[in-house]
C-alpha cells in the first residue's frame, strides 16, 4: 500500500506575512514525517515526527511559540491514536515539556492508562527520559505581544477575542467574520505502507485562556481520532463546539458507513457551522488511502504527500 501523509497547521485568517513561514513550516514537517514512511516506519512514527516538527516551529500555536494563558505561561495539550492497535495517549495542561507529542506517545506506550495532566503528565513523561525545560524557553516575544493585546481589549470592554466558548450567542462572530484569531493548532494523519492509520494533534490552546483550560485536541473523538475500522482524523479551530460535537468521531463514523472521506470532511464542518456556529478545519484519511480536508475559515495550512507527491497550501479548494 503507498503510504500517505497528511497534516496541517492552524485553520484561521492567517495575515499576508505569516502565510510563507506557515508553508515552510508544513512543508519541513511533510517531508520528515512521509521520509519516515518511506524507509518503512509506522503511521504512528510518522506523525509522532511531523507533530514534533510543526511544535518545534514558532510559527504555530503548538510546543515553541504556543498562545498565552491570562496569567502570562504556556499550558499545552496533546493526543497520539495507534488506529490498527486503538490505543492512545494524552496529556494536557503540561507547561515544562518541549515536545507534548512525544509524551503522549510515551503514555500510549509505557502506560495503562490513556490520560495525563499537568505536574502528573510531565513527571510521567520525565519518568520515561523527556527532559523538563523552564516555561520561559517556549515564549516567543509575538505572543507576549497578542496576550497584551487581548487584555486591553478586555480591560477596554470589547468582545473577548480568544474564543472562550463563553460568549453569549450575540456576541459569537459567524464563521466567515474576516478576522478570526488564531487557531494554529496543529496535526496530521498517515497510512502507512502495512495498512495502518494513526492520527495525532497538539496545541497551546486558545489566547488569553484561563489556566487549566483544556480544548479538543487532546480528547479522543474530538480533535483527534484514529481507528481501522473508520479513520484516522486531526481537527483544528474553535475548540468548545469542536468538543460539544464529539466531531473527529462523528466524521470517521461517516466514513465507516460509506462517505468518502473529502464528503465528510465536509459535511463535519458544515455540520459545525450550523449546528453551534464553529469554524475550523479537518483532515480525514481512510485506510484504503483516500482522504479529505475541509476548512471554514479564510486559511488552513496544509499538507499532504501520497502516490501523486507533496503538495501544500494555505487554502484548500475542496
Amino acid at each position: 500500500m503507498k503510504p500517505v501523509l497528511l497534516i496541517h497547521g492552524g485553520a484561521w485568517a492567517i495575515p499576508g506575512g505569516e502565510l510563507d513561514p506557515h508553508r515552510a513550516g508544513v512543508k519541513k514537517a511533510l517531508t520528515a514525517g512521509y521520509a519516515v514512511l518511506e524507509k518503512g516506519g509506522s503511521a504512528l512514527d510518522s506523525v509522532e515526527c511531523a507533530v514534533t516538527s510543526l511544535e518545534d516551529d514558532p510559527a504555530f500555536d503548538a510546543g515553541t511559540g504556543s498562545f498565552l494563558t491570562r496569567d502570562g505561561r504556556v499550558q499545552m495539550d496533546a493526543l497520539i491514536m495507534d488506529g490498527a492497535r486503538m490505543l492512545a495517549g494524552g496529556v494536557a495542561c503540561v507547561e515544562r515539556l518541549k515536545n507534548p507529542i512525544q509524551a503522549a506517545r510515551l503514555v500510549l506506550e509505557k502506560s495503562r492508562h490513556v490520560y495525563f495532566v499537568g505536574q502528573g503528565a510531565e513527571a510521567f513523561a520525565h519518568e520515561h527520559g523527556m527532559p523538563l525545560i523552564d516555561n520561559a524557553d517556549l515564549i516567543v516575544d509575538r505572543e507576549r505581544a497578542r496576550l497584551r493585546e487581548a487584555q486591553e481589549r478586555e480591560r477596554a470592554g470589547l468582545p473577548d477575542s480568544s474564543f472562550s466558548g463563553d460568549e453569549p450567542p450575540q456576541m459569537r462572530r459567524p464563521a466567515t467574520s474576516a478576522r478570526m484569531d488564531s487557531h494554529d493548532t496543529v496535526g496530521a494523519v498517515a497510512l502507512d505502507a502495512e495498512g495502518r492509520i494513526a492520527a495525532a494533534t497538539s496545541t497551546g490552546g486558545t489566547l488569553n485562556k484561563a489556566p487549566g483550560r483544556v480544548g479538543d485536541s487532546s480528547l479522543i473523538g474530538c480533535g483527534c481520532y484514529a481507528d481501522n475500522l473508520s479513520a484516522a482524523v486531526s481537527l483544528t479551530g474553535w475548540g468548545e463546539p469542536i468538543m460539544k460535537l464529539v466531531l473527529g468521531k462523528w466524521a470517521a463514523d461517516r466514513v465507516q458507513a460509506g462517505s468518502a472521506p473529502q464528503d465528510a470532511a465536509q459535511a463535519s464542518i458544515a455540520y459545525l457551522a450550523r449546528r453551534l456556529n464553529g469554524h475550523g478545519g479537518i483532515l480525514v484519511l481512510a485506510p484504503d488511502g483516500r482522504w479529505g480536508i475541509a476548512h471554514n475559515t479564510p486559511h488552513m495550512a496544509w499538507g499532504v504527500c501520497d502516490a501523486q507527491g507533496p503538495r501544500i497550501g494555505t487554502e484548500f479548494p475542496g
